[in-house]
């Protein structure tokens, strides 16, 4: 078998067709929810900190060094913690939201319950048969 069939049954699967649409339906609603942590989460979260953007925080080791005339001679070393709790932050919520989407997707595909229908139909011919051999024999 040539490279160019195997390649050719290798994408024909239905898999690998799932999977790279599954991969850009991810990257459109990567863009549904960054704007919504954007938009929505993260102006509540300034307002409780004092305005302050949490992406900001930073603890500084050594601060820039500037000279006389303005120049920067030595840039700022700092951990940027608030970096770490942003993308925390959005982690959580792109798994919620995912959950969320999951869990009515779930409901709706869940076949509504069937009331509770009598026996089944071989339940009861073998409480036929039983009940038959119960009875007496006439003879």
């Amino acid at each position: 078998m040539s490279i160019v069939s195997e390649f050719k049954a290798f994408i024909a699967r239905g898999n690998v067709i799932d999977l790279a649409v599954a991969v850009v339906i991810g990257a459109a609603f990567n863009k549904i929810v960054t704007a919504l942590v954007d938009g929505l989460v993260m102006p509540v979260i300034a307002t409780l900190t004092g305005g302050v953007s949490v992406d900001d925080w930073k603890y500084v080791i050594h601060p820039a060094q500037v000279d006389a005339s303005g120049t920067e001679v030595a840039a700022e070393v700092s951990i940027k913690h608030g970096m770490v709790l942003q993308a925390t932050i959005d982690f959580v919520l792109i798994a919620f939201v995912i959950f969320l989407f999951v869990r009515a997707y779930n409901r709706m595909r869940k076949p509504a319950e069937k009331a509770a229908a009598g026996p089944s139909e071989e339940v009861l011919l073998l409480r036929d048969i039983r009940d038959s051999l119960k009875r007496p024999q006439g003879g």
